[in-house]
């Protein structure tokens, strides 16, 4: 019975959205079912997929706070 969790930040793949839609989470859903259905031949009804969605001021990378990480490459990319 494989459990799989998946973090995203909590901020949404539009402009205007502040959050992945059910419909986003239904294919992540899906397509992690599918790929262990596929891969290691376990049944679809046997795997748990659990979606956590954790604020952007709770995600960090290379030492920093994601926005301020984002926004550092977007200055050094010269946007």
């Amino acid at each position: 019975m494989p459990i799989v969790t998946i973090q995203i930040t909590r901020e949404g793949s539009k402009p205007g959205q502040d959050r992945a839609t059910a419909e986003e989470k239904a294919c992540l859903i899906r397509g992690v079912s599918e790929l262990l259905r596929d891969v290691l031949g376990k049944p679809l009804d046997s795997t748990f997929v659990v979606i956590d969605e954790v604020p952007t001021e709770n995600w960090g990378r290379g030492g920093l706070p994601t926005l301020e990480h984002r926004r550092r490459l977007a200055e050094a990319a010269g946007n």
